[in-house]
């Protein structure tokens, strides 16, 4: 077994290898001198105690030589060996690289990004007194949930260093992101771009001493219209290169986001796994072929027959996934919806819910599903199949994560079914068409007194009741009391409304308005090759 090597070791180490040198070579802004690590003697803690052997063909997170206190929350987060988009990109961040990423959700890229900007944030630290609202590292996301969950990331990622991280995203208490940040210098912002205009116009956010900015779902942001946002925005930060390295990631590397990324970066390393599937492996996949007046049945039955307590089900409108959980609710189904017309703070309290098991299925758009990263979902259903074959993959992406099994089910009918192959072409799996068990489309009455008569004969009646007990009242009756209060925002969510401007208010709804908005780029300005 390779020993487990100092903090000495490992910085020597990493130098001497055919990696990219270590990131002490590379161009420093505003910084003077590299700060000493702590090597555990005053935290107390070293990699030693993190015993990860090494295993051919994988990268550990020792071999980086990364700072003990970075090491030590990667330890709590077992994270023992690299994704592909981890080992191919986290030696190039370390390295001052700016680097453009292929990378679908659910693969790790959120973590290789975050592992190499604390790792420079903590071994260059500034040296000269701070200003409030001047980031060192600005993350851009097209939507409050990734955005909030980056925020998340990095907050765990950093726990035991004195790294601070702000978000600001739209739908959102305004004076709260004020206050955070004015508490103390911010070293992370991660922001949604209308909401980030707002406290720049404002002069509550200057980004003229940004070091690294990370572009994250480029391809996302192009779909959703931010484009202008975020060209405005990069042209309030230093320009790139050795004033400030550039990352950017995207699910596709199409035309456009290949010319944006050849404006906003400069002489980037392109990580694109060859490799690397579109759907893993521990997600199974198959379709049910049934008629559209079936297809509720179907579900309903499903969800009850197999006791499935956290599942997402897709829907590619609105008011049909509305309807959809409505029904849910009316037949004893822990339901929720979760679509861009749903106010900011109820969506985050769903989420919760969610997580908690309070809630047991969510129903949800593309967009707004784009930002459900929960652990532990063991089913996806597409109720309805995506018209775009690269959503099908965003969708399944939200089970078998972290390493766990998963489910995929469509339900296929006569008037989305020529859909199928376009799928199977963008995933290059063969899916598994079958006709769904007789039992599963028996009237909803009748299914649910075979599951009573199973629970009587069950030999263990505590656990058979909870089998068959219908949604809790106060679940039907939240439900119900928010579907009357949609079409009023709240006061607080009004009153932050009121204080953004008109390129906020693309942020503000920008989930709900990028359900059925496409947009291409324009041609860059020369001044855009400055930045």
């Amino acid at each position: 077994m390779d020993p487990i090597l100092s903090t000495e070791e490992k910085q020597s180490t990493a130098t001497a290898t055919s990696e990219p040198k270590n990131n002490s070579n590379r161009p420093r802004r505003r910084r003077r001198s590299r700060k000493p690590r702590d090597t555990g003697r005053q935290s107390g803690w070293s990699p030693v105690k993190f015993n990860v052997p090494v295993a051919e063909g994988k990268r550990r997170f020792h071999d980086f030589g990364l700072p003990d206190v970075l090491m030590r929350a990667i330890a709590d987060l077992e994270f023992q060996y690299c994704t592909p988009i981890q080992a191919a990109t986290i030696p190039h961040a370390l390295n001052g690289r700016d680097l453009i990423g292929k990378a679908q959700t659910g693969t790790g890229k959120t973590a290789a990004f975050l592992i190499g900007i604390m790792t420079d944030l903590l071994d260059y630290p500034l040296e000269s007194n701070r200003k409030l609202g001047e980031p060192r590292v600005l993350i851009i996301a097209p939507t409050r949930e990734l955005a909030l969950q980056i925020a998340s990331d990095a907050e765990a990622l950093g726990k035991y260093t004195d790294l601070s991280t702000v978000s600001l995203v739209g739908g959102m208490d305004y004076e709260k992101q004020r206050k955070d940040l004015a508490a103390r210098p911010v070293d992370i912002l991660v922001a949604t771009p209308g909401r980030l205009i707002d406290f720049v116009r404002s002069r509550e956010v200057d980004l003229f001493n940004v070091e690294v900015l990370v572009l994250d779902e480029a391809d996302r942001m192009l779909s959703m219209g931010f484009i202008p946002d975020v060209r405005t925005i990069i042209r309030s930060t230093p320009r790139k290169g050795e004033e400030r390295q550039t990352l950017l990631y995207s699910a596709t590397f199409t035309d456009d986001v290949m010319r944006l990324a050849e404006q906003w970066t400069h002489n980037p390393v392109t990580i694109e796994i060859e490799n690397e599937r579109k759907t893993t492996d521990n997600v199974a996949q198959k379709v049910f072929l049934v008629s559209s007046h079936e297809k509720y049945q179907l579900l309903r039955n499903y969800l009850r027959v197999n006791g499935i307590d956290r599942a997402i089900v897709f829907g590619n409108r609105r008011h049909e996934t509305r309807a959809l959980a409505d029904r849910l609710c009316k037949d004893g189904i822990k339901a929720a919806l979760m679509s861009g017309e749903i106010p900011q703070n109820k969506r985050l309290r769903t989420l919760e819910d969610f997580r908690s098991g309070k809630i047991e299925v969510l129903v949800a758009t593309d967009v707004a599903g784009r930002g459900i990263h929960i652990d532990g979902v063991t089913h996806v259903i597409n109720y309805q199949l995506p018209e775009d074959a690269d959503d099908y993959v965003h969708r399944i992406g939200r089970t078998g994560r972290a390493g766990l099994s998963g489910t995929s089910i469509c339900f296929a009918c006569e008037d989305d079914s020529f859909l199928i192959p376009d799928i199977e072409r963008e995933t290059g799996v063969k899916l598994e068409c079958i006709h769904p068990d007789a039992e599963l489309l028996k009237p909803l009455a009748e299914v649910d007194r075979d599951i009573a008569d199973r629970v009587v004969a069950s030999p263990e009646p505590e656990n058979a009741q909870a089998e068959i007990q219908e949604a809790p009242a106060d679940v039907v009756a939240e439900t119900a009391a928010d579907s009357e209060q949609e079409a009023a925002q709240p006061q607080s969510i009004a009153a932050d409304d009121r204080q953004s401007d008109a390129s906020a208010q693309v942020d503000a709804t920008d989930v709900a308005e990028a359900e059925s908005e496409s947009e291409s780029v324009a041609d860059s300005e020369a001044e855009e090759q400055k930045h």
